[in-house]
């Protein structure tokens, strides 16, 4: 556990470190108690906002050059990183994982991503074909996620039910969140839409909401790490258009 902490947490992490032993029982058990009710603490759901600009050479005077992050109590994170593993557990168990998405996965990387898509434009030029190659990547992606849509997925895509989807309706509702900028923090609001960035179930709740896919059928594979996509095809040079025709969608 990294030493940062949000200034929601009452006591700093390097004093929970500290006493690990003899606050761990009292930890175990709450967390027990949060997954078998089914229920967040309220406590939990609550993060301040720090506004980070995305890029240095963006104009810093644009709200839109800037990405939220949300500063989290250390004791939510812990709870969500044992939700987490349960999770991925039970999606790799039961073959549920996208075996294109490379985030989330064991053994998975950027570097696997980049690997394969190289490997498969290598292939295409050994042969004499050519390759191409889209970059997609979703605006706000995390901001925009529908909480009804995604507990919907839940269900019935990925068959969750009972206390462990009702944990996730927790997780979800009524999280409130907090501005600061230099020092001053907003009036706290409600939280309707998106997931927690800089979360650790964030991002992979963010999978269960994407339908972002390429039927095979027309000459395109597509390769996923987190929100950002890569569709990709290979044809003969005299073939050229019609792959760039299929790759935007239209000619």
């Amino acid at each position: 556990m990294p030493s940062k902490q949000s200034a929601s947490d009452p006591t700093p992490t390097w004093l929970l470190k500290e006493f690990t032993n003899e606050l761990a029982p009292f930890l175990c058990r709450l967390f027990n108690a949060s997954m078998l009710a089914g229920m967040v603490p309220a406590a939990f759901k609550s993060a301040y906002i720090c506004s980070l600009i995305k890029k240095p050479d963006l104009d810093p005077a644009d709200v839109k050059n800037y990405r939220p992050i949300s500063n989290l109590s250390v004791l939510s994170k812990l709870l969500e990183k044992l939700v987490a593993r349960q999770l991925i557990d039970y999606l790799s168990d039961n073959n549920l994982l996208p075996d294109r998405q490379s985030d989330y996965r064991a053994f998975r990387s950027t570097e696997t991503a980049i690997a394969r898509l190289l490997s498969v434009s290598l292939l295409a030029l050994d042969a004499g074909d050519i390759a191409a190659l889209a970059l997609l990547d979703l605006s706000a992606a995390f901001d925009t996620v529908d909480h009804m849509i995604l507990l919907q997925r839940l269900q019935t895509s990925f068959g969750l039910s009972d206390a462990v989807l009702s944990w996730f309706h927790s997780y979800l509702d009524q999280r409130q969140q907090n501005v600061c900028h230099r020092g001053e923090l907003s009036t706290p609001s409600v939280v309707q839409f998106g997931v927690p960035q800089r979360s650790v179930l964030g991002p992979i709740l963010f999978m269960f909401t994407d339908h972002l896919t390429v039927t095979e059928r027309r000459g395109l594979s597509v390769h996923q790490y987190a929100d950002d996509t890569q569709v990709y095809g290979r044809c003969h040079p005299n073939d050229a258009a019609s792959l760039c025709c299929e790759l935007g969608g239209s000619c």
